[in-house]
């Protein structure tokens, strides 16, 4: 009995996210303990290097993402990547336990949540068109509608760094993610060519010789560096719980966004089965939302229960804390 290449890319995705939701927390440890020893990582620090945790949970996050890699090879991102949803499941869980950021009773029902909406998504996912060659590929990634979402992409990637990043990198939590989820959603056009690179090379179709292989390479390389820079970033500078879930959300939005575009996942399916994707990925997105707002944050001495986006480091440790725009207690952030 032959298994489908979107059940492959199901069991795959689903592995992927036990690794990645267990390496959060195994990094989080890392860096609360490095940032004990030295300098922390969300002002410059890199002691983080030298702090055993930190490598296992990279080492989890890299199998995690290799899993993850070849899951995109089999199904497209509209599966693949809701399901990435399951992370922050493993990683709220094993924070009660390991970080003490105690999951509440409506925690479970965004958990539930989760899951409901990417079964709603693997019911209804559409078999995706496998490109034959990179060549195939590339010439998807030069349509004009592509070029475009990547030009507006990486603008907003370098004024979130140049501009933002000093200003407010360290209040604001859509900074940091802003910039990963950017360039999460490039990563993962590149990884879907890479990987059907190796897969059409291990058949016999050598795709070594495309200068076009080796510049998505070259590409992915670049933005997953950049991309796990920030990620420690966020990590360090902010609580897990606020981490997880609001990365998840806009890395996955403009991850399916951009597979729209460049692979147009969903031509071919009728409008029912498109409202169906839509609407788990909506209880996906609900479920994270209702995680991470009845999550208890970390206890903090300062804290003092007014809700905000952003914190400034020097009012937090002031207790003056009042001035800020209304949403999430400062005691979330690190």
């Amino acid at each position: 009995m032959s298994v489908s290449s979107n059940t492959r890319g199901l069991i795959l995705a689903v592995v992927s996210s036990g690794f990645i939701g267990a390496s959060f927390i195994l990094k989080k440890i890392g860096l609360k303990r490095a940032g004990a020893a030295g300098t922390r990582a969300g002002v410059g620090g890199y002691t983080y290097l030298l702090e055993p945790l930190w490598w296992a949970g990279m080492i989890m996050m890299i199998l995690g993402e290799v899993a993850n890699f070849i899951a995109y090879v089999f199904a497209p991102a509209v599966l693949v990547t809701p399901l990435g949803a399951l992370s922050i499941i493993v990683s709220a869980v094993l924070a009660h336990f390991l970080l003490k950021e105690r999951l509440q009773k409506m925690g479970v029902l965004g958990c539930v949540s989760c899951i409901v909406g990417s079964v709603v998504i693997v019911i209804h996912a559409p078999q995706e068109h496998t490109p034959s060659s990179v060549l195939e590929v590339w010439n998807l990634a030069t349509q004009p509608a592509f070029l475009f979402y990547a030009a507006a992409s990486l603008s907003a990637v370098l004024a979130l760094v140049l501009h933002f990043e000093p200003r407010y990198g360290q209040t604001n939590i859509l900074v940091y993610l802003g910039i990963c989820s950017l360039m999460g959603s490039l990563t993962v056009v590149s990884i879907k060519a890479i990987g059907i690179a190796i897969k059409l090379t291990l058949e016999g179709i050598s795709q070594l010789a495309y200068p076009q292989t080796w510049f998505f390479i070259s590409v992915a390389v670049v933005l997953v560096i950049t991309q796990l820079n920030y990620l420690n970033k966020a990590l360090d500078t902010f609580n897990t719980a606020i981490v997880s879930p609001i990365y998840y959300v806009m890395f996955t939005t403009l991850t399916i966004i951009a597979s729209a575009i460049m692979f147009k996942d969903w031509s071919g399916q009728d409008v029912s089965s498109i409202a169906s994707e839509i609407c788990g990925f909506i209880t996906v997105l609900s479920g994270t939302i209702i995680l991470h707002s009845t999550k208890e944050q970390e206890p903090t001495s300062n804290a003092s229960g007014t809700i905000s986006w952003y914190v400034n480091v020097d009012s937090m440790k002031n207790i003056e804390d009042d001035h800020f725009v209304t949403l999430h207690g400062p005691e979330c952030f690190q």
